[in-house]
């Protein structure tokens, strides 16, 4: 009888431990890219830290490209006794009632990567201004303020799209001898932006593009043109993102060889990332909120910029190489859509394996 009444106490103090811990939601929009695989795999490499794994219970709920399924998964979060939500936003407007509904229940509420506009609420990320503004300018310059350049966008309707496109376009208005001859939709992702592309050669030919803009798919382009039988040295510029295959291709000649694209070309380009541990770092400042520490309603990260000088490659994204800064990894490790962006120094405990496993590093 004494050994029942032993076990029901270790039960009942399992139990409650279980009951302290914090439920912590992961709110993903829009999935269709390797980032979001990436940040979301950070998000739950961190939950299982020795510092948070005995702290919360993670659970993760999918929306897509729908702005009222999100609505309705934040509301029933709050419902389900949330103590904080991380998000990637669909839209920086249209959950702002929802936000606000879960902050007046004492629910934390951090977006990463994109913006909401509801004032209770976190934010995380990169500044996408900036991001738009460098890159364009970058290739204004390169092109010597005159050519034709086709652009390819992002996610409509969020505010990472919107905020990296019209500020490039900001920038190529000044520079009248530059036209934009084509437009794609490119939805962050490198299969999307090869059917862009490949929309836009109908009618404009590799010979009459001068160089490219795209929020993803610089690899691609670098591809198609590859495949075109243009020489490496002839590929046209382009101002991108932090793909895997695109660092690699702007590595020297000869770092990465192969018969495919998927190899070092010393591309003319200029890459930034939006960091994928932005979710991760989200995560761990809410918990810390949960804690009673408090920190800024805005986290502005550092917008990582590389360009083909700076190119240096990682051997085996050890720490130590991370820390040294190098920038594309091995193609027998990652796919090219992969993106290399993400190492920070403020968390230690997620990098290379965390982005690629979801299991800490």
């Amino acid at each position: 009888m004494v050994g029942f009444v032993v076990i029901g106490a270790v039960l009942a103090s399992a139990n409650a431990v279980a009951s302290e811990k914090y439920k912590v939601f992961l709110s993903m929009s829009y999935v269709g890219n390797d980032w979001q695989t990436e940040a979301a795999n950070m998000v739950k490499a961190m939950a299982n830290t020795p510092k948070l794994k005995d702290k919360i219970d993670l659970e993760v709920q999918v929306a897509g490209a729908d702005a009222q399924k999100q609505i309705q998964q934040i509301n029933s979060m709050v419902q389900a006794g949330a103590k904080a939500i991380i998000m990637f936003p669909i839209s920086p407007t249209a959950l702002n009632r929802a936000i606000k509904n879960a902050c007046l229940k004492g629910v934390v509420v951090v977006a990463y990567g994109g913006e909401v506009t509801e004032p209770c609420a976190y934010v995380v990320g990169q500044s996408d201004q900036e991001a738009g503004t460098v890159t364009a300018e970058w290739l204004a310059k390169t092109l010597n303020g005159k050519g034709n350049i086709v652009l390819i966008t992002g996610v409509p309707g969020t505010s990472v799209d919107r905020e990296r496109t019209d500020s490039a376009k900001a920038v190529f208005a000044k520079y009248p001898n530059i036209k934009i001859v084509a437009e794609g939709v490119g939805m962050w992702s490198q299969a999307t932006a090869r059917t862009e592309l490949s929309k836009t050669l109908a009618t404009n030919s590799w010979d009459k593009i001068d160089g490219l803009w795209m929020q993803a798919g610089c690899f691609t382009a670098a591809s198609m043109q590859i495949e075109a039988g243009i020489p490496d040295d002839k590929i046209k510029p382009c101002a991108g993102e932090s793909s895997n295959g695109h660092r690699v291709q702007m590595l020297p000649p000869g770092t990465v060889k192969g018969a495919g694209a998927y190899r070092s070309v010393g591309y003319r380009s200029i890459s930034y990332g939006a960091p994928p541990f932005a979710g991760a770092m989200a995560l761990k400042l809410a918990v810390e909120k949960l804690d009673g520490k408090d920190f800024p309603h805005r986290v502005t990260l550092k917008l990582p910029v590389v360009t083909t000088a700076d190119s240096k490659f990682c051997k085996t994204g050890r720490i130590e190489e991370l820390k040294a800064g190098c920038t594309a990894f091995p193609p027998d490790k990652v796919p090219p859509g992969w993106f290399a962006d993400i190492y920070s120094e403020d968390l230690p405990e997620v990098g290379f394996n965390a982005a690629l496993t979801g299991n800490p590093d």
